[in-house]
């Protein structure tokens, strides 16, 4: 997955912006402009790795004149204690770059983390790991890159890809029938229609209008896997809803296809990385 260069610099630019401001007063008054240093990156728990061609690029953007050596690639599993990077360069573009670089390698390397735990404890089933619309404003292609990493898949990346119905859309329009009625004299040919269904009656009507996706929403197991023997592989479903690291694997093994989290995105915990400048 290769993102848009001009994307990422607008991200690191804003970033540094908010940061910086327009001096860092402890090191523009304290370190000479060409002073070097030998800095790393040391990983402070075990985990997966995602961002560190952002971070690189921060230093790129921060003031330049910084050679970056990257030791553990995105999607590579870090113990604690492993070095993931060395830097040697300015002095004041490592002190500078230090905070925005970390922040965005801690967050993208959290989600990877994350997902990866995820996908280890679904693996053996047909489920597969995806996340939601549910992302930090500005930042969402680099957290669905992030899930990637983790070995995850991504949903649909905003309301133009596909024509997912959800409980208001329903409620509003009606009906499902009349509202995938309505969506079908309306979208082009490659628009895939998913809905959302809160109760096996609903699953039915659903079916009975053959849409190309069903996630099932906040069912419970049993239910759900009722839901698997009703669909008899006729539709994909996705399952959606309170579904944590405890419980994904049942809910797995009720034979769903796809099983959507937005806590990958909108609540993870960051990875814990740390910079240190060699004395």
């Amino acid at each position: 997955m290769k993102l848009l260069q001009c994307y990422i610099d607008n991200i690191i630019t804003t970033a540094l912006m908010e940061d910086i401001n327009y001096i860092d007063a402890a090191a523009d008054n304290l370190i000479p402009e060409d002073h070097r240093s030998s800095a790393y990156y040391i990983a402070k728990a075990d985990g997966v790795v995602c961002g560190i061609e952002v971070a690189k690029r921060v230093f790129d953007l921060a003031g330049g004149n910084v050679d970056f050596r990257i030791l553990m690639k995105d999607g590579s599993k870090v113990k604690k204690g492993d070095i993931i990077a060395e830097m040697e360069g300015s002095t004041l573009t490592l002190l500078k770059g230090e905070r925005t670089a970390l922040n965005l390698l801690q967050h993208m390397s959290g989600i990877a983390t994350a997902t990866n735990r995820c996908v280890e404890l679904v693996a053996g089933t047909r489920a597969s790991v995806t996340d939601t619309r549910k992302t930090l404003p500005g930042l969402r292609a680099l957290q669905k890159y992030a899930v990637t990493a983790g070995g995850g898949k991504n949903h649909r990346y905003n309301l133009s890809d596909a024509a997912m119905l959800k409980d208001n859309h329903i409620d509003a329009y009606g009906s499902i029938t009349a509202a995938v009625a309505a969506l079908r004299s309306k979208i082009g040919h490659t628009v895939k229609i998913e809905v959302e269904v809160r109760t096996l009656a609903e699953l039915e009507e659903a079916l009975e209008n053959k849409v190309e996706i069903i996630m099932l929403d906040n069912m419970g197991c049993d239910e759900m896997a009722e839901a698997v023997e009703i669909a008899d592989g006729r539709v994909l479903l996705e399952a959606s809803g309170n579904i944590t690291e405890e419980n994904i694997r049942k809910v797995a093994e009720t034979g769903v296809d796809i099983i959507s989290l937005g806590a990958l995105t909108h609540s993870v915990k960051c990875f814990d990385v740390s910079m240190r400048i060699k004395k």
